[in-house]
Parts: structure tokens; C-alpha cells; sequence
């Protein structure tokens, strides 16, 4: 983990600012431009509240995965030693980068709450809830994907063609109950979905998400961790020995 922070966020000026600055400005620029469109937002009255609880978790769990994903190729050297496993990699990655995501995300939600000089009561039980699902959702994908991009070099770019339109579908934008029924069908199987309206019921307390199914977003990861370690278990020394 030493070894992660140092060359993660070592070699730029200014290190661990720009874990800050960056979700920031994303959530600055979401704000500013929907706020020139639309009058209010889905919920509440501040477009800043609103677009943080979405893109929050979703940072979250996009950061954690992409990290896991390539935990073998950035860690390659440590594992000619024999004390160090290809598993050790990728806990090391994950436990870094999901706690300096939620680090982020308790400034800028504080921050956020600040400025708006919100009288909201936080319901901290789903907001831990969909915190712990993001990182478990960015584990199991990143795992899955670790295994497949070391076996095969075109899935990173497939995979990044594939998973481009989840920032739009994944309730950052809006709420599920705004979508037609047949959005709401298609939608209701993406996870991250589940977990952007979990997250905003710990802000909204008259925001109730009746479509968030817990279960199956855990459900979802697990089988996608569990497919991930058996193909790292079994390929494991091809792929380092490509």
C-alpha cells in the first residue's frame, strides 16, 4: 500500500489534491451547466447536493474497479518476489483507493452541505450501505476484469466501449421514477443504479427509492468476485508470464 501511494500519487504535483480536485470540479460542472437548463433539480432545491450524491458513489465504484482491474500489471515487479501473491495486489489497491474515495467524499459532501448552508438531516445507515456496495461492486468488477484483460489485451478497450454510457444510465442525471416504464425496466438491472438512489435517501429524507434492492446488488458482485478469483487462481501465472 506504501508502495501504491507513493507512485500513485507521488510522481504529479500536488499528490492527493487531485483526488480532491477532480470529483470536484466534475460535480462544479454537472451543477453549473444543468443548473442554465432546467430550473431545480429532481430533488430538493440545490444542484450541487444532488449531482454530489450521485457522482459520489459512482467515482467510487469506477475508481476501485479500474485500480483492481490493473493491479497485476501495475504491481508486475513485486510479484517475481514469492512472499507476494497476485491477491496481495489487488487488496492493496483496493483498500487504498477506497479509502481515499471516501476520505474524498466525506470533504466534499461536508463541503457541499456547507455552502448550501443545508438544514439536512443525514440518515447515515444507507449512506454506508451504498458506500460498502459501491466497493464491493468496484471489487468484483475489477477482479473480473483483471482476470480477462491479462487473458485477453482487447477486453480493456471492449470493456471501455461497453461501459461508456453507464455515467448516463446509472441515476447520476436523474431520479429512476423519472424514467418511462420501460427505462425503468431496462435500468433496474444496472447495480450502480440501486446504489446512486440508496445513497440519496440518507440526504432526502421525503426520498424513499422503493426500486433499491440491496440483495441484488450484492448478490451481483459477489458472483463477479467469485468468477474473478477462480479465473486469477487458475491463470494467474500465465498472465504474468506474458
Amino acid at each position: 500500500m506504501l508502495r501504491e501511494m507513493s507512485t500513485q500519487y507521488g510522481r504529479t504535483p500536488g499528490g492527493y489534491i487531485w483526488a480532491v480536485l477532480e470529483p470536484m470540479a466534475a460535480i462544479l460542472f454537472l451543477s453549473l451547466g444543468f443548473s442554465l437548463i432546467i430550473r431545480t433539480p429532481s430533488l430538493g432545491t440545490s444542484f450541487l447536493l444532488f449531482y454530489a450524491t450521485g457522482y459520489l458513489p459512482f467515482d467510487l465504484y469506477q475508481l476501485v474497479s479500474n485500480a483492481c482491474a490493473r493491479a497485476l500489471n501495475f504491481s508486475k515487479p513485486l510479484l517475481k518476489y514469492p512472499a507476494v501473491t497476485w491477491l496481495d495486489a489487488i487488496i492493496a489497491r483496493f483498500i487504498l483507493n477506497s479509502l481515499t474515495t471516501i476520505f474524498v467524499m466525506m470533504l466534499l459532501l461536508t463541503g457541499v452541505l456547507v455552502v448550501i448552508d443545508s438544514r439536512t438531516v443525514l440518515d447515515m445507515p444507507p449512506v454506508i450501505e451504498a458506500v460498502a456496495q459501491a466497493m464491493l461492486l468496484g471489487l468484483g468488477v475489477g477482479t473480473l476484469n483483471c482476470a480477462l484483460m491479462g487473458l485477453y489485451p482487447l477486453w480493456s478497450v471492449t470493456w471501455s466501449i461497453l461501459t461508456r454510457p453507464l455515467f448516463l444510465a446509472s441515476g447520476i442525471f436523474f431520479l429512476y421514477e423519472d424514467l418511462p416504464p420501460l427505462g425503468q425496466e431496462l435500468l433496474w438491472y444496472n447495480p450502480l443504479m440501486h446504489i446512486t438512489g440508496l445513497m440519496r435517501t440518507g440526504f432526502y429524507p421525503t426520498y424513499t427509492a422503493s426500486y433499491v434492492n440491496g440483495t441484488y446488488v450484492i448478490l451481483v458482485s459477489l458472483a463477479l468476485l467469485a468468477m474473478g478469483l477462480v479465473l486469477m487462481g487458475r491463470y494467474h501465472r500465465d498472465i504474468l508470464n506474458r
